[in-house]
């Protein structure tokens, strides 16, 4: 069965204000174990990385002003969290997650973190509730350590990986693949390798055409031997920080195509929920829940 990284600290409560965007760590574990999508036993608690691993992509001085707490006010501001040592843990175990999840997916075929997606976290800075970049700090890890030779991020959360983008820029081992709201944060974008911008209020038809023609040819082209994916379900039209018009049915199966990909290619691929923001929660919960229950259904 697939491993999934879960560490308690994950759904750690923030100040009012702040926990919304949470509670999904907490219920989401609970949802696979009540549908028998996974089991106890699935599930792994990540540690705390190598730091050689975490400044293969952020700079020394961004990470060493996390540890010390003495980012500057402008520069908190800027994540969206109030700065405490219990968030910064939590980053730091995020991102192990991936990159111990990216190993297990080697065996595997595929492995998921509950967390993670935080594709807005620079080299240099954090910002839009990201410290550091899992994605970016385990495809590297996955490069330096020769378990990969080319790997392919494909980022379909609605805002664009802007984070992931520079931190890959010139780095011909890691393809940036983007597909976002125009209109969504941030406003002004990064270049990744590829950018897909949708218009606001693109419908399942459009944006499922658009992926289902781009991603095999660009997978053709590029030729990686392993993804990365990162499924957020803020491409919903009830979510409150998204603009495009998509179902559930539809973000499903954007799902479908990217994993069905990767099971048919035997590309080994990691998966991080990304974003989810809508006012209901029980939507929130069943659109992450449903990239499970596809990848149950191809690998189990």
């Amino acid at each position: 069965m697939f491993p999934i990284a879960f560490h308690p600290i994950y759904k750690h409560p923030l100040p009012d204000g702040h926990r919304f965007p949470m509670i999904k760590y907490e219920l989401l574990p609970q949802q696979l174990l009540l549908e028998g999508i996974a089991e106890t036993s699935q599930f792994f608690e990540p540690g705390m990385p190598n730091m050689e691993h975490v400044l293969a992509v952020h700079k020394q001085e961004y990470v060493e002003q996390l540890t010390s707490l003495t980012l500057d006010a402008r520069a908190v501001r800027k994540t969206g969290f109030p700065l405490s040592a219990e968030l910064v843990e939590r980053e730091f175990r995020i991102a192990q997650g991936t990159i111990t999840g990216a190993e297990q997916a080697l065996q595997t075929g595929i492995a998921f973190n509950i967390a993670g997606g935080t594709h807005h976290a620079y080299s240099t800075h954090g910002e839009a509730f990201c410290l550091l970049n899992d994605q970016a700090m385990a495809a590297q890890y996955l490069i330096d350590t020769k378990r990969a030779k080319k790997v392919l991020i494909v980022d379909l959360d609605v805002h664009q990986g802007n984070g992931t983008a520079e931190i890959f820029t010139g780095n011909n081992a890691v393809f940036t693949f983007s597909m976002h709201g125009k209109s969504n944060y941030p406003f002004k974008k990064e270049t990744s390798d590829l950018d897909i911008a949708l218009p606001d209020g693109t419908s399942d038809d459009t944006y499922l055409a658009i992926l289902e023609d781009t991603l095999p040819k660009l997978i053709d082209t590029e030729k990686p031997d392993f993804i990365f994916y990162l499924s957020g379900v803020d491409i919903l039209a009830t979510d409150k920080l998204g603009k495009l018009g998509c179902t559930i049915a539809g973000c499903k199966r954007r799902d479908e195509i990217v994993l069905e990909l990767c099971h048919k290619l035997n590309i080994p691929v990691q998966c991080s929920m990304g974003g989810g923001y809508s006012p209901d929660i029980k939507i929130i919960i069943e659109a992450h829940t449903n990239t499970y229950r596809v990848a149950k259904d191809l690998y189990y």
